[in-house]
């Protein structure tokens, strides 16, 4: 824990200058953040809310001129207080410590401060200057001993960071504002390219997200988050051309050695994310994938009424072969080949990426795979989106199918159900509607088709007769006192059991990772939840030059993670062949600082907004749409879009340390 020597943020006030040791008051700012990197103590934090001193030889003063620069320097110039102002306000401040200082200087430099805070129209404007207005409101002592003395004009060691809201939520670290501002200027290539530097996949994430980054949004305060995945699948809608002339070997600009080549397993989201990077970064990438198709689950598991495979996941995945990689399909690891003849064959470093496609069972009495009539949520979907959509295999379902689970493949798989024609869906889910880890959209678009839920009710055994599921005995739950996780205990109600006859049981409550695909010799270990050991920071495994990321490292988790941990990984395995050693990136260190300090910088709407609600997205009426796999959601007309981003409050914050060296 640092203790503070003086600090401001929002309305706490610290100060512990003269105090003896039992009568500092403890704030723990940074929790155990004492050292930003190895042996480089943090001395001082500045944000939108103020600052913390952790060093009583800190000039703050210093340190908020470097922190003015860099606001100055990342305003986007579109209103005059926070373009014009902040540059006036980095003069003057230089002025004042290099030639001194007095009382009409320092009103000037509070009044314009407090100028650009009240009139600046986004949120970079309206923090840039709180560090600042902290110090002169609370401490004008200090500011005048070290414009006096001369320290607040000697330079520090320091590091800046710039993000916001939506961005430090998106496991990708997209840079929304900036994608939002130019589709504002209506320069819709410039906005795609934004999202094109963290994944290749922004038409399929543009349908699919689950939007953390909306979750996050500050427009939340005032009326509904801005629509940043509505926006971000129009403005690749509106460039889908534009990888067939951005993207070819001549975008790599250094190329590796041949003999640096990098063998990439599976091509999901998280493998092919791996393969983009580190074809950009110019080594030679190979992809090697179990399927007929790329995509992984995203290919087999999300149905066509929300992500069309062919004009838009294929088409986004063919950016690997564009750049020159290349992907071999009906290749699985474990049976036509192995780690271990992959390093032989000249592969100097592996990423697995081979998904979590194993469906969990119910563990309940009669759940047999060999019953006819039972089957889990991911080979499910399988079926029907490889075997039925694409190569025409019929599948006859009967009529009546019960779903078993809450998450997005339970949603997936029950309004798939009815586009293949089964009379009557039911989900069964143990908990309540509002505990469901289902998007709240897909559990709304199913209950508009006629999806029947059964909401804090649990399966007790399949029934079934002549090797054939004939239904689902099943007991009511309620809620009890809360476990450890502080989540409430379901409970079984006496006596509440009761039996739904079924064509079809579909347990639909998790999937894990197949270990088939490697050998325990060839030193790769998984961890007790079944999943490949690796390191949080580099995903390197237990095995050297092998690196892992995606479903078979978290557990079954969304798109946007894995392509997150695809980057992540292509970031640890560029380090480990160029440098032989993870690179310290003093971006990450923010990001868990921030995610460390989350209660600190979560902040209310204080300029007053005007009221602009959410662009409406049209979607097939439910009846036409339940009876085909045609998309479901309708793009948006221009006008919509351009009206959207409008909405953008463009909570940009800056944040700064001051450290040792």
């Amino acid at each position: 824990m640092a203790k503070v020597v003086i600090g401001a943020w929002d309305d706490q006030k610290v100060d512990n200058r003269g105090k003896r040791f039992f009568e500092i008051d403890e704030f723990d700012a940074l929790g155990d953040f004492k050292e930003f990197d190895p042996g480089n103590r943090i001395k001082a934090f500045l944000g939108g809310k103020g600052f913390f001193v952790f060093d009583k030889d800190v000039s703050i003063m210093s340190a908020i001129r470097d922190y003015l620069e860099r606001s100055a320097n990342e305003s986007c110039g579109k209103c005059t207080p926070c373009r014009t102002g902040t540059r006036i306000l980095v003069e003057k401040l230089n002025d004042v410590c290099e030639n001194g200082t007095c009382d009409r200087k320092m009103e000037e430099i509070h009044e314009l401060a407090e100028h650009i805070q009240s009139s600046s129209l986004c949120g970079l404007g309206q923090s840039a200057t709180v560090p600042l207005l902290q110090l002169l409101d609370n401490f004008p002592e200090i500011a005048e001993e070290e414009l006096r003395s001369g320290a607040a004009a000697v330079a520090q060691p320091s590091q800046s960071y710039v993000t916001a809201p939506c961005i430090e939520e998106c496991p990708s670290k997209v840079d929304v504002p900036r994608y939002i501002d130019y589709l504002k200027d209506g320069k819709f290539s410039h906005s795609v390219g934004v999202v094109l530097q963290k994944y290749p996949m922004a038409a399929t994430c543009g349908r699919v997200c689950v939007r953390f980054c909306e979750m996050a949004c500050r427009r939340t305060q005032v009326d509904d988050a801005v629509g940043i995945k509505v926006l971000k699948r129009f403005v690749a809608d509106q460039e889908k051309y534009a990888s067939d002339h951005w993207f070819s070997k001549d975008l790599i600009t250094d190329p590796k050695p041949d003999d640096l080549k990098v063998a990439v397993i599976g091509a999901g989201p998280a493998g092919v994310s791996a393969a983009y990077h580190l074809l950009l970064k110019g080594y030679k990438v190979e992809v090697f994938e179990a399927m007929t198709e790329p995509g992984g689950m995203a290919a087999v598991g999300i149905p066509e009424y929300r992500l069309p495979k062919e004009e838009i996941l294929r088409k986004e995945v063919s950016i690997i072969e564009d750049l020159g990689g290349t992907i071999h399909y009906n290749q699985r690891m474990g049976k036509h080949f192995t780690l271990d003849t992959l390093i032989e064959d000249g592969f100097k470093s592996v990423f697995l990426g081979v998904g979590a496609h194993k469906g969990k069972a119910m563990g309940v009495p009669g759940e047999e795979t060999s019953i006819q009539g039972y089957i889990t949520g991911v080979k499910f979907l399988l079926f029907i989106n490889h075997y039925h959509i694409n190569m025409g295999v019929e599948m006859d379902l009967g009529d009546k199918m019960v779903v078993v689970g809450g998450g997005n493949v339970a949603m997936d798989c029950v309004r798939s159900a009815l586009r293949m024609g089964v009379k009557e869906v039911h989900l069964v889910y143990r908990r309540t509607r509002k505990e469901m880890p289902a998007d709240i959209e897909e559990i709304e678009a199913a209950e508009h088709e006629g999806v029947i839920f059964h909401y804090l009710t649990h399966p007790t055994k399949v029934i079934s007769e002549d090797g054939k599921v004939t239904g689902l005995e099943l007991i009511k739950m309620e809620l009890g006192e809360a476990d450890q996780s502080g989540r409430a205990r379901v409970i079984p109600v006496d006596d509440s059991e009761f039996t739904l006859d079924t064509d079809f049981v579909v347990p639909a409550i998790g999937q894990k990772v197949d270990h088939s695909f490697i050998s325990p010799e060839e030193g790769v270990e998984f961890n007790n939840w079944g999943l490949i050991q690796a390191d949080e920071q580099t995903l390197r495994t237990t095995r050297r030059g092998v690196f892992a990321g995606g479903d078979a490292v978290t557990g079954p988790a969304t798109l946007i993670e894995a392509m997150a941990q695809g980057q992540q990984a292509a970031e640890s395995i560029d380090d480990y062949l160029t440098h032989g050693r993870l690179k310290f990136r003093p971006e990450r260190r923010f990001q868990k600082l921030l995610k460390e300090m989350r209660s600190l910088h979560s902040e209310d709407v204080v300029q007053p907004i005007r009221h602009l609600y959410r662009v409406k997205v049209d979607e097939l009426d439910p009846e036409t749409r339940k009876r085909k796999f045609e998309e479901v959601e309708k793009p948006i007309s221009v006008d919509a879009a351009y009206r959207e981003a409008e909405r953008c409050m463009r909570c940009y914050r800056v944040y700064s340390v001051v450290t040792e060296k």
